[in-house]
């Protein structure tokens, strides 16, 4: 019952919040003021919520069949600053590497994701990273506010202990960051690029949405990060549905060397279809940035849907065989797993 009253009570106080949206030279923007994605209307986009909350429940009171992955230990060479790597640490959170910058793109270390430690989807396999083993971080990209790709008990252990952290956040964030006394926010429209150390950060459009409260859909924006290093292209795709989207990054900034594809939390496909990937559509959207390759992401850490929790990489892998593409091409790391960028 306490469990409960808790619950309710966070409700009632989160649904108070609510925050003004700030003016986007690319995002639409709707008569509710919020913001839109360029190819896909809020009528589309609405869901079942008894649905989703009666899986919501479901997955608390009755976890899913554990099924074991790999947790690498850390790769010391991520503590080498002369190489250029990029280490999956689960769900959409990579350190990225070039030489003398360290890029988190996404990071969460904690074991929820969710704003209350009680409640929430828990962590499926634990965080490779901590605080005591992170190697120098310079920049933090976000991709967009919802809980398991914005985590504040995260970026609050970065800022503590890189001071000099430079975080990137869509347009309408930077107040949430300001807010926890997070310093050195930078906001990004879509399409805006900033450089940092000679590296160019874009941040770019997909098919997603935001929210963190009752009050507040659609008020920040989100996207994807396209990071560029001495002709080394790299695109992080955040959360997304197939869209249009990937079509005009290519015609607009070029063909990603590697891109990180989500590719879980697609079922129930009449909630998911619009925001989530499945791994056809993951596929097809490899096709059509016509990248050289792809890393898969969002899948085996958290239980944010009904399919089973290794059914991605499964059909994922599937996929790849009755499309004649090489498995070298569509890369399923182990949580943990660094590689060297070529």
């Amino acid at each position: 019952m306490k469990f409960l009253i808790k619950f309710f009570f966070f409700l009632i106080l989160v649904s108070c919040s609510s925050r003004e949206i700030k003016v986007s030279k690319y995002a639409k923007i709707n008569d509710f003021n919020q913001y839109e994605n360029n190819y896909l209307s809020e009528e589309k986009r609405s869901i079942k919520k008894s649905k989703f909350f009666s899986f919501f429940f479901k997955n608390i009171f009755f976890p899913p069949k554990k099924k074991k992955f790999t947790l690498m230990k850390v790769d010391k060479q991520i503590y080498n600053n002369k190489l250029s790597l990029l280490t999956w640490a689960g769900h959409s959170t990579f350190l990225l590497q070039f030489k003398n910058t360290n890029i988190l793109i996404d990071p969460h270390f904690s074991s929820r994701a969710s704003p209350l430690s009680f409640i929430g989807p828990k962590r499926y396999v634990p965080s490779v990273f901590n605080k005591n083993n992170l190697p120098r971080v310079d920049v933090v990209a976000i991709s967009h506010n919802h809980y398991d790709h914005l985590d504040i008990k995260t970026l609050k252990i970065i800022n503590k202990k890189f001071p000099e952290v430079t975080f990137l956040v869509p347009l309408g964030d930077k107040k949430l960051l300001l807010e926890n006394n997070i310093q050195n926010v930078e906001e990004f429209d879509w399409w805006e690029n900033h450089k940092i150390n000679g590296i160019k950060f874009i941040f770019t459009p997909v098919q997603h949405w935001s929210k963190r409260t009752f009050s507040d859909l659609n008020k920040s924006l989100w996207g994807g990060w396209w990071i560029e290093s001495n002709n080394f292209k790299f695109l992080h795709l955040g959360d997304t549905g197939y869209t249009k989207d990937f079509i005009d990054i290519k015609k607009k900034i070029g063909k990603p060397d590697l891109v990180a594809i989500p590719i879980g939390a697609y079922k129930p496909r009449d909630i998911m279809k619009y925001s989530h990937l499945n791994p056809d559509e993951a596929l097809k959207t490899f096709v059509d940035l016509e990248a050289k390759k792809a890393v898969a992401m969002h899948w085996g850490t958290f239980i944010l849907s009904q399919e089973a929790v290794d059914e991605p990489i499964v059909e994922i892998k599937s996929n790849l065989k009755n499309q004649g593409i090489e498995e070298s091409n569509f890369l399923i790391l182990k949580h943990g797993e660094t590689i060297h960028l070529n």
